[in-house]
């Protein structure tokens, strides 16, 4: 095989992957989520010191109203951090690489992605409502990590990597859950900078 039609080979190999993977995904979204997860991690942690409250004894949050909504705004200002890192440098990649966004495996991509995240959310919400707050850090582990794995296949490969994990701490996470807050930690902070840093560094 000679040199062209090896170059012909990678160009058609490049437009199939174009068409079926979203691949303007940026290692750096992971980054910054990481570090996202990370601040309200560690903010969560000095609102139990400052309330006095124990995560090992789930019953201490169950009396103290305040605390729980105000863990559950640092949740949500996480999540739209996260979500705002995400967007702002995928756009940014695609910019750079001339990569289209709007695409069928942008959408599979999502559908795939938000089918195990909107059911955890519902069962998260309901351990809210039962007041099984101990329960809720393993819970988004691991529906967090069967999301990625059901949407590896309309992105890149290497995330099911980082979905593997996220399930493997939200079981360990089970046995322990007065420790499901450092789970959390490790989980959706150090890991997704982690796995950022290595895509980047492999798709930059």
């Amino acid at each position: 095989m000679n040199q062209k039609q090896q170059e012909d080979l990678s160009h058609i190999r490049s437009m199939m992957e174009r068409s079926s993977r979203f691949i303007s995904l940026s290692g750096l979204s992971g980054v910054f989520a990481g570090l996202s997860a990370l601040i309200g991690g560690l903010y969560a942690y000095l609102l139990l010191e400052k309330n006095k409250l124990s995560y090992n004894q789930d019953y201490s949050i169950h009396q103290n109203n305040d605390f729980v909504k105000e863990l559950f705004i640092t949740a949500i200002i996480v999540l739209v951090a996260a979500l705002t890192f995400g967007i702002f440098f995928t756009i940014r990649k695609s910019k750079k690489y001339n990569l289209p966004i709007w695409t069928s495996a942008t959408k599979n991509m999502l559908f795939n992605l938000a089918i195990p995240l909107f059911v955890g959310g519902v069962f998260c919400l309901a351990l809210l409502h039962q007041q099984q707050y101990i329960l809720i850090a393993p819970a988004t582990l691991l529906f967090y990590g069967l999301a990625l794995i059901n949407a590896e296949k309309y992105t890149f490969s290497d995330i099911k990597y980082l979905g593997f994990c996220e399930i493997i701490l939200g079981c360990i996470s089970l046995l322990y859950v007065g420790y499901g807050l450092i789970f959390w930690i490790i989980g959706f902070g150090i890991l997704h900078i982690l796995y950022g840093l290595l895509l980047f560094k492999k798709y930059k």
